[in-house]
């Protein structure tokens, strides 16, 4: 799935909702910084945790953001042009243009998953990390991930078509041994998980289902029966049946 037009721009909303905000408070909770520290944030997308990790370096400091949407990259640079200690870098997180043992921190919201070559991304990470550097990284158990309201036949099938949106489901399971293979140890995981009943302004809820709905579409499922299951969500709300749930791991680790 690319995160580019529409796609990126409802990944945007959801970043800035409460569900966002909490898994960038989770990641800066999780991190000791100091003011020289050099930072790679993986996969920065509009540059949210990119703004918060620069207000706490120092003019030493530096914050590596790294996306290869231009769409988000754009965003991003918007966003942080007050900040002049950060660099971007538009590329895919198999191939860093950074020399080894340069980052203090390696920080990463959801962006893994969507990689099909995992293993080499997080080689990669772990080739710019220094030794005693930190791995920060939240990702979703995604077959708890899932709306709830709608007739279930239909339900199941619109949640079938969007498991092809990104290659790693459930990568909170095997980031353990992933992460001891490269080196990595004190690995511990966290659970972010949330459940929503409503699908106001500040609901991630209410742009993911337009995010899941238009991915279905690509997948073969017809407008008319993406509409429909729409329609059964707004209807489960108005009757105090709508729920959506989603559960996010954080998962850090220190290399040896």
């Amino acid at each position: 799935m690319q995160f580019n037009n529409q796609a990126g721009k409802n990944q945007r909303l959801v970043a800035s909702s409460y569900a966002g905000i909490s898994r960038r408070q989770a990641i800066l909770e999780a991190l000791s910084i100091e003011a020289d520290f050099k930072i790679i944030d993986v996969g920065c997308g509009a540059g949210d945790l990119v703004v918060e990790l620069s207000k706490a370096l120092g003019d030493g400091g530096r914050v590596f953001a790294l996306d290869p949407s231009k769409d988000q990259l754009e965003e991003a640079r918007n966003r942080c042009s007050g900040f002049p200690n950060v660099i971007f870098f538009q590329c895919f997180a198999e191939n860093i243009e950074l020399e080894n043992d340069v980052c203090d921190v390696v920080t990463s919201t959801q962006a893994f998953e969507y990689m099909k070559d995992v293993d080499k991304a997080l080689a990669e990470s772990t080739r710019v990390l220094k030794p005693g550097g930190v791995f920060v990284n939240v990702s979703i158990l995604w077959d708890y991930f899932r709306f709830y309201g709608a007739e279930q036949k239909l339900n199941d099938r619109i949640h079938d078509a969007f498991k092809a949106h990104c290659y790693h489901q459930m990568l909170p399971l095997e980031m353990d041994g992933k992460l001891r293979a490269l080196g990595y140890r004190y690995i511990t995981n966290r659970s972010l998980a949330f459940l929503i009943t409503r699908r106001d302004q500040n609901s991630p809820a209410r742009y993911l289902e337009s995010m899941v709905a238009s991915f279905a579409v690509t997948q073969g499922v017809s407008e008319s029966e993406v509409n429909e299951w729409k329609r059964q969500l707004i209807d489960a709300e108005k009757n105090g049946r709508f729920g959506f749930t989603s559960y996010p791991v954080l998962t850090s680790a220190y290399l040896e």
